[in-house]
């Protein structure tokens, strides 16, 4: 029996009408060739908490021409990104209710991880969150699992459920020995659950 649910947050709890560099491209005339180095080359070491945020990126918002305040500027972009699934918020409320532990585990550096926990309220719908920032590794990596499965007492891995939208999170959750399933739509993650619990 599942005694714990760990969801991800973009693409399965948190959204965004589009990637941010497209509409870095759309609305302010920045090519996706000028924006690409930095999301492909330093963001990716503030995704694991290797360089912060707010110090790599200032350079760039000079190569891109947006001389914007830096915390403005952050707001403005993660706000983009933070429309969140309410039914799928009252179906974890729900799970909680009947004693299921739910974590929330993702791939964010610590600025915009610290802002979908208390801009966006999630903070009161998990019992635990985790963030690649802070845990030194994404989800592609087992470590990433190894490290939330460390906090668990009491629990065997065959009990914990792991949701994810990238398929190969999930089958790096699968071959560190945890649940995991495939997250489409809500109708079909509920149908999911009723033979997982």
């Amino acid at each position: 029996m599942i005694k714990v649910v760990i969801f991800d947050a973009d693409g399965v709890l948190v959204f965004g009408d589009r990637k941010f560099s497209d509409t870095l491209a759309e609305k302010h005339g920045i090519p996706l060739e000028k924006t690409h180095p930095f999301f492909t080359g330093p963001f990716q070491k503030c995704l694991v908490g290797d360089l912060d945020l707010k110090k790599v990126i200032k350079p760039y918002l000079k190569k891109w021409g947006l001389e914007s305040d830096l915390d403005e500027f952050l707001d403005y972009w993660f706000s983009l990104e933070s429309k969140t699934d309410k039914e799928l918020i009252k179906y974890i409320q729900e799970l909680r209710k009947n004693g299921i532990l739910c974590f929330l585990a993702t791939n964010n550096e610590k600025h915009r991880f610290k802002y979908i926990i208390n801009n966006m309220g999630l903070s009161n719908i998990f019992d635990r969150t985790y963030a690649s920032a802070y845990l030194g590794c994404k989800k592609s990596n087992k470590d990433f699992f190894k490290k939330i499965f460390k906090d668990l007492k009491n629990i065997k891995k065959e009990e914990v459920l792991f949701i994810d939208d990238g398929i190969e999170n999930i089958k790096v959750a699968k071959e560190f020995g945890i649940n995991a399933e495939l997250y489409t739509t809500f109708e079909s993650f509920k149908e999911k659950m009723k033979q997982c619990l």
